[in-house]
């Protein structure tokens, strides 16, 4: 009995060294630990907080949560079959963190999606960090989701209080010295320009980056093609240019809205927004809740309203309508 434990040691260890120190799991999941923490598996219905990095088999990034500053947050799934990326979470607790292996063709052909472009490699690799996890347990689905709901309300409670901190730093940093307007929106003219400054009615011509306020400062959008291609996000469906935007028309964000009319044309500047200039507690896409943002904005050039232009026709008068009861008022 002592010779085959031996054995089965052995051959465990050599499997382990042929796959690159990866273990394989019972349902076929290549994985290495990188962090054990003790506590409860993850289970199905599970409400978790994950950081994710997800690379190609080329070490091409796919997904960074650290990069835009924000965790994702989930119900765990049943998996969608043995050995997918559900099945590995339930391999890990909270605090946890560890490298898991996905078959690529076994995930696009379950989820009947194709490989991303210019995917090359067998496998989707993860790194993965379980921040939290509220466990579903006996809970009834409306308990659940005042749970989830208390723990949202205190993490945007969280990210609310280090907003001015971050602003703050983040200007110390980079040794700025911004113009404060009364809304809370700093600027800094990087290059000054010439002739009046926009006013609302006029429609600014401008290029622009727009960064989050995070260690690497991730670019999330930008009108300038070689930025996007530097910061490894060009879109070649997208064209690359200045975009119009009508000043004071609730078009964009208010920062934008208030800090166009303090340019001109030729006008370089950078812009820190503060979230209640921007998208607030809600968040947009890639921006989390209470995320101010920078912008890098150039004004490439100024339309001002033709007075001549034909004023649109005034709707016809409507006259008040007699009402069907005659006690009515």
């Amino acid at each position: 009995m002592k010779k085959n434990l031996i054995f089965f040691t052995l051959a465990a260890l050599a499997f382990a060294g042929c796959n690159g120190g990866f273990t394989k799991s019972s349902s076929g999941t290549l994985y290495k630990i990188i962090k054990d923490v003790p506590g409860e598996k993850i289970k199905t219905g599970d409400f978790i907080s994950v950081n994710v990095i997800a690379k190609t088999d080329k070490d091409s990034d796919l997904v960074n949560t650290y990069d835009i500053g924000r965790a994702s947050q989930l119900l765990v799934a049943k998996p969608m079959y043995k050995g997918d990326l559900y099945d590995a979470l339930m391999l890990l607790s909270e605090g946890d963190s560890a490298v898991i292996k996905i078959d690529a063709d076994t995930l696009m052909k379950h989820s009947g999606q194709p490989k991303p472009p210019g995917f090359k490699g067998k496998y989707f690799n993860y790194t993965i960090k379980i921040e939290k996890v509220l466990p579903k347990g006996k809970l009834d689905d409306k308990a659940f989701q005042e749970k989830i709901g208390q723990y949202f309300k205190g993490e945007a409670d969280k990210a609310k209080a280090a907003e001015p901190i971050k602003i703050k730093k983040y200007i110390a940093d980079k040794n700025l010295k911004p113009i404060t307007t009364p809304s809370g929106l700093n600027y800094v003219i990087t290059q000054v320009g010439s002739g009046p400054k926009l006013e609302i009615g006029d429609t600014a011509v401008v290029d622009y980056t727009g960064r989050l306020m995070n260690s690497k400062e991730k670019v999330f959008d930008t009108s300038v093609k070689e930025v996007a291609q530097k910061s490894n996000m060009f879109d070649k469906m997208r064209p690359y240019a200045p975009i119009k935007i009508e000043v004071g028309k609730k078009a964009v964000i208010p920062g934008w809205d208030e800090g166009l009319q303090l340019l001109n044309k030729g006008e370089k500047v950078t812009f820190i927004i503060p979230s209640s200039l921007a998208y607030g507690e809600q968040g947009y896409g890639p921006i989390a809740p209470f995320s101010p943002l920078v912008f890098e904005v150039e004004v490439k050039n100024i339309i001002h309203p033709n007075p001549n232009a034909p004023k649109p026709p005034m709707p016809p008068m409507q006259m008040p309508q007699a009402p069907t009861n005659p006690a009515a008022r």
